[in-house]
């Protein structure tokens, strides 16, 4: 048979996988799987210190002259609100700020962002701040291409009509939603998170200025860390992998698992910054192509009921999802502890993918993250709701394993 002859299917033909992913190699014995076609979603991005100086000429790219720009209040004290309204009206922009976010953005504040977006006359949508800043910008989108109410457009394409442009500047490293098609509401009324994932959402422009994370506060700074963490091993071990996002999810491990500490004890260090900033990138582009797994569609619950801080509730459950994936496909996890530092070529899989999973706790302890869920409020009579309403997330949908929901309840046990 001929290069020419082969199916599409049957791509790698010979080559093995390790050869095919760049320089963080899936391990050998890893299993040959067959090249699918795959999309991949990135926005046009700006990278770099002093970046946030190209936020006027990037609202312009994209045919904006009245950018609505939301942010919170933290994100005003910082001082970065100013510069980036000062960049937008050199511009000659005539921006309006909308600063009434809090964590894990709610159904109502979509609704009421929305209403001063369309009284505005304002062009484009402009998010300042972290995932909550971020998902409500494209929440306010969302709503002013398609109408109705946030909650209805929960799930996977269901946003069928054109969104204004976003241009997204992160402030936090560990969200993603800078880069992604996800948004993630809070449904205030049934105390639960709802994932909105579309194409549309991807920005055209993302600004990523890493002097901005220099003013997080450290919980927030473990919180997000965590967070990408868990985007690049999720998306590593997601059914919907490819090789595209293989290579951002091995690289953000690596930059993660390197860099996360030093940002807790040298905050004003430029390289560790630099190093998270394009972690969170990398990961971000990994976990928007190929999805995610259990421990988003858990900690979606937990954060919808107690309004907990995502990346914390993650830091939590991850290690438990990596032992319970690992139990029946160990295999990818080979690849991943070896971006973490924990390569030993003679270890076993399910070894390699246990230790992987103590050196994510390792790291939560070093950056202060709870060691259980109780510790965040969650009780035992909370378990059986969480896994029913985790059963319906549509990021369990790609997990590597089938489950259940016994096997979520157990999983959320372990972790109390």
């Amino acid at each position: 048979m001929t290069e020419s002859d082969r199916s599409a299917g049957d791509w790698y033909g010979d080559a093995r996988p390790e050869e095919l992913v760049g320089p963080q190699r899936i391990a050998p014995g890893a299993g040959r799987e067959p090249c699918h076609l795959a999309k991949f979603h990135a926005p046009e991005i700006v990278f770099g210190p002093g970046s946030l100086a190209e936020l006027g000429h990037c609202v312009l790219r994209v045919g904006g002259r009245r950018p609505f720009l939301i942010t919170d209040p933290g994100l005003i004290e910082a001082g970065w609100v100013d510069e980036a309204l000062g960049h937008l009206r050199a511009a000659g922009l005539r921006p309006i700020v909308w600063h009434g976010v809090t964590p894990n953005p709610k159904d109502h504040e979509i609704a009421d962002a929305f209403e001063h977006y369309a009284a505005s006359g304002c062009d484009v949508v402009v998010g300042l701040g972290g995932g909550s800043c971020i998902d409500a910008a494209k929440g306010v989108a969302i709503l002013s291409g398609n109408g109705g109410r946030i909650l209805a457009y929960e799930g996977v394409d269901q946003v069928v009509h054109p969104i204004p442009p976003t241009v997204m500047v992160p402030s936090t490293s560990g969200t993603g939603a800078d880069v992604s098609q996800f948004a993630v509401i809070t449904d205030t009324a049934a105390h639960i998170k709802i994932t909105i994932i579309s194409r549309t959402l991807v920005p055209e422009i993302s600004v990523i200025d890493p002097r901005l994370l220099t003013t997080m506060p450290e919980w927030l700074n473990a919180a997000t860390g965590l967070d990408a963490l868990t985007h690049a091993i999720e998306a590593f071990v997601s059914r919907a992998h490819n090789p595209l996002t293989d290579n951002h999810a091995l690289h953000a491990v690596q930059l993660i698992t390197g860099h996360l500490l030093g940002t807790q004890l040298r905050p004003r260090e430029v390289s560790p910054r630099l190093a998270m900033a394009q972690g969170s990138l990398e990961a971000g582009m990994a976990f928007t192509n190929a999805i995610l797994g259990a421990t988003h569609a858990m900690s979606h619950q937990v954060g919808g009921l107690l309004d907990a801080p995502h990346g914390v509730v993650n830091g939590v459950l991850l290690p438990h999802v990596i032992r319970f994936n690992a139990d029946m496909l160990p295999q990818r996890y080979q690849a991943l502890a070896t971006a973490a530092g924990l390569a030993d070529e003679g270890a076993p899989s399910n070894e390699l993918a246990y230790a992987l999973a103590e050196k994510v706790r390792e790291l939560a302890d070093a950056v202060g993250v709870p060691k259980n869920l109780s510790s965040l409020g969650v009780t035992e009579a909370d378990v059986p709701q969480l896994a029913r309403t985790t059963l319906k997330d549509a990021c369990l949908a790609t997990n590597p394993r089938d489950v259940d929901v016994a096997d979520i309840e157990a999983l959320f046990r372990a972790a109390l």
